[in-house]
């Protein structure tokens, strides 16, 4: 998939609006993926900790969402800390966020029964300050709750994550709404690369990030998280000589 040119100009653009938007000030700090294509997409290098950000499956119903709570859980097993995890239904697969490199010593989990306790529950976690990140299940997030959780994660430094995940199709339209999250992501699941031996084959994630704030949007087809939380390249792109990727 070709990927489009860093443009300094737009950067440092978008800079300025972040300013405007009070988003100036100190750099913060930044989480890299260890992708230079998808890092220097995202302002300051890497995903911005100390702020909220949304991730969302694709089409393809519950196999995306569960692609997407893997790219949160490795997001969240490379901060130090334990995790705080709302849900509104006890549906998560403790051994595959484990296989992302969040393991289950590290997960508080908190059921409640509905989007508005989950979104106070990840407001009380990211307040709280003591946590390595909060990640929440939820289907709507409106530009209130979002802008009370991103102050919330803003004022400890704790990242927030709202994973959005959807039981009716109708509610996935809320997903184009905005939102104050610094970025939106969208993962989608491909086909692994063939082995020459039978087995399966590390999964593939097409990755999408829709918006970034002082940043700029991506599509890259990545190898998923491995047992350390960290995205790669597929071995086909990884093998090849520099000047073959950078075409």
């Amino acid at each position: 998939m070709p990927v489009r040119p860093f443009n300094p100009a737009l950067a440092a653009l978008r800079e300025q609006i972040a300013a405007m938007e009070g988003e100036g000030g100190p750099a913060r700090e930044v989480l890299p993926f260890g992708v230079p294509d998808l890092d220097r997409r995202l302002p300051g290098g890497g995903l911005a900790l100390g702020c909220l950000h949304e991730v969302a499956g694709g089409g393809n119903g519950a196999v995306d969402g569960a692609a997407a709570s893997c790219f949160a859980a490795g997001i969240a097993a490379r901060l130090p800390g334990q995790v705080l995890w709302c849900v509104t239904q006890a549906d998560l697969f403790a051994p595959g966020l484990e296989q992302a490199g969040l393991g289950p010593d590290r997960v508080i989990y908190v059921e409640a029964g509905d989007d508005v306790s989950v979104l106070a529950c990840m407001e009380e976690g990211l307040r709280h300050g003591g946590l390595g990140a909060v990640v929440a299940d939820v289907a709507r997030l409106s530009m209130t709750a979002s802008r009370r959780l991103h102050l919330a994660a803003k004022g400890s430094g704790t990242t927030g994550i709202a994973l959005r995940r959807w039981r009716r199709q109708q509610e996935a339209y809320d997903f184009g709404q905005p939102t104050a999250a610094m970025t939106r992501w969208r993962i989608s699941v491909l086909p692994s690369a063939p082995l020459p031996v039978p087995g399966l084959g590390r999964a593939r994630w097409l990755i999408e990030l829709i918006r970034a704030r002082a940043g700029e949007s991506l599509d890259i087809e990545l190898e998923a998280c491995d047992g350390t939380g960290h995205l790669g390249h597929p071995a086909a792109l990884a093998d090849r000589p520099a000047q073959a990727v950078g075409a």
